[in-house]
């Protein structure tokens, strides 16, 4: 990565004020409004000037990987196990993937991701893994320079994202193996550093290393521009812009095609945070914006009177700050934990191993199948299948083998107290206070898109609601990633549905596609 001096003059090129060329793409991946943190993802501007990615998580990763020219070709000779797609992949061997009919390859594909593109690149790059099968990739790739759209990526952390922002010794949900990015097995990067995988699965601190590795290895540091933080995305008209970026537009060999007297682009204003701790603003334009900012930007709230008194907490890093500050311990008042998710079990098996007595409040039945627990094999994740059997045998009406743990399912919480007792409501309607020494509300986060117009409401599934990666993800067209309400506008990962790193990499392979024909950068 460039240093903070060098990385301003290169934004410095760019700025409105100095008359300089859009960019022809951005990707942002975290952008930051004051009490917040998000991430953004990639902008691609009309002109042959540096483009600009915004989002160094790994989808950012990816997408820059695949738009500095490095290209995937199904490898002669090698067989994949699904017979109608190796025919297919046979019928057009010479033929990069990027350039062929993602939609007639992907056809008939199942697996753990509602994406058919996801599906298709991760069975390309780990054919048969949901058996247990390490079979080698059938993809060969090609580092093609004349294939390269200009780029840069901006992010506020260094290249991995939110895996910088996770306790180090935190364990993967997924494979060690699924958390790697192509050509370029995890595996194998581990093994040069003599370290294996746990049950299968990798440490916060070892994927957040290889992302590191991962860009510096394949050449994309020259696109990174870390310590950036973005806080607007709008649409504007090419006569909004400085005299000087207009004649560039004009006269320049652009690599996009578009109508001088139509055009639009997106401007994107930020500032970079120097080595002095000072905030340099810039501004860029891109004609194509791709959006990966993840999910745990913005921590979901109960919204109950007392939530936001200052024992309640949102994020599990509170507990460990408090058990490292000494402030709470094995004689003080429960913590209430709500949530039955897997960010609820780390903090109850973290309190748990610090004999910090719980109360586990959670609205589901332990039973209900769409419980995240009742989905783990319990061979690979021990861990949280303990803390489900926790759930079934130390319930309040029914004392278990657990010291210092209750679980309270079906319950509701009606309110916190400035006394630190906490008001809980049961299924039947009856009510019944709880002293208690903090409060952890772990029931999900969703994206934080105060950076676009109206939230980025008007881009999702349904208009009148806030964007959820679960509930309600951006609309996108699935063989492009570019979204249905927004012309040069992408999403990927979460924002789109896909929420495990072995499946953001398909929305990658999908934008980069899209992105190489509006550069005329396709093959006939």
């Amino acid at each position: 990565m460039l240093p903070d001096r060098e990385m301003y003059s290169a934004f410095g090129r760019h700025q409105n004020k100095s008359g300089s060329k859009p960019i022809p793409v951005v990707i942002i991946v975290k952008p930051e409004i004051p009490g917040h943190h998000f991430w953004l993802s990639a902008l691609t501007a009309k002109l042959p000037a540096e483009p600009n990615l915004s989002g160094n998580g790994p989808s950012g990763i990816c997408l820059s990987y695949l738009l500095s020219g490095y290209t995937p070709y199904f490898k002669r000779h090698s067989l994949h196990p699904h017979p109608i797609l190796q025919s297919k992949l046979e019928e057009a061997a010479d033929v990069s993937i990027l350039d062929q009919d993602l939609e007639y390859l992907s056809e008939g594909l199942e697996g753990r991701s509602n994406s058919p593109v996801a599906l298709l690149f991760d069975t390309l790059l780990r054919p048969d893994t949901d058996f247990g099968v390490s079979a080698e990739s059938v993809l060969t790739w090609k580092h093609e320079t004349d294939r390269a759209i200009p780029h840069l990526v901006l992010g506020k952390n260094p290249p991995g994202g939110a895996w910088h922002s996770i306790e180090g010794s935190m364990i993967t949900l997924s494979r060690g193996e699924w958390m790697g990015l192509p050509d370029l097995q995890f595996k194998d990067w581990l093994k040069q550093k003599k370290r294996g995988l746990r049950n299968h699965r990798a440490t916060a601190e070892d994927i957040a290393q290889y992302y590191q590795h991962y860009v510096m290895k394949k050449g994309l540091q020259k696109n990174f521009r870390c310590g950036t933080v973005v806080n607007s995305v709008r649409k504007v008209s090419a006569k909004s812009i400085s005299n000087h970026a207009q004649e560039d537009l004009q006269k320049s060999d652009s690599l996009w095609n578009f109508s001088e007297g139509s055009m639009e682009v997106f401007q994107v204003d930020g500032f970079v945070k120097t080595v002095r701790g000072d905030k340099e603003p810039f501004t860029v334009y891109a004609e194509n914006v791709v959006l990966a900012t993840g999910t745990y930007d913005s921590p979901t709230w109960l919204r109950v009177k007392g939530e936001n008194l200052s024992y309640v907490h949102h994020q599990l890093s509170a507990l460990e700050e408090a058990v490292k500050n000494n402030s709470i311990g094995i004689t003080s008042d429960p913590v209430l934990i709500v949530g039955a998710g897997l960010t609820a079990a780390d903090a109850i098996l973290f309190a748990h191993h610090c004999s910090i007595p719980v109360i586990h409040v959670f609205r589901r039945r332990v039973s209900d199948p769409g419980l995240i627990f009742n989905q783990l094999p319990k061979m690979m994740y021990p861990e949280y299948h303990k803390v489900h059997q926790m759930m079934k045998e130390q319930s309040a009406a029914c004392a278990g083998p657990y010291e210092c743990y209750v679980s309270l399912p079906e319950h509701n919480v009606l309110s916190f107290g400035k006394d630190k007792k906490c008001i809980l409501q049961d299924k039947n309607g009856c009510q019944k206070a709880y002293k208690i020494s903090m409060a952890l509300v772990l029931t999900g986060s969703n994206p934080n898109l105060s950076f676009l117009p109206n939230n980025g409401i008007d881009l999702a599934m349904d208009s009148d609601q806030l964007v959820n990666p679960k509930r309600n993800p951006i609309d996108i067209d699935p063989f492009t990633y570019e979204c249905t309400q927004e012309k040069g506008l992408y999403a990927l990962g979460p924002l789109a549905g896909d929420n495990f790193v072995r499946f953001v990499q398909g929305g990658a392979l999908a934008a980069a596609g899209s992105l190489l024909r509006k550069a005329n950068k396709n093959p006939p």
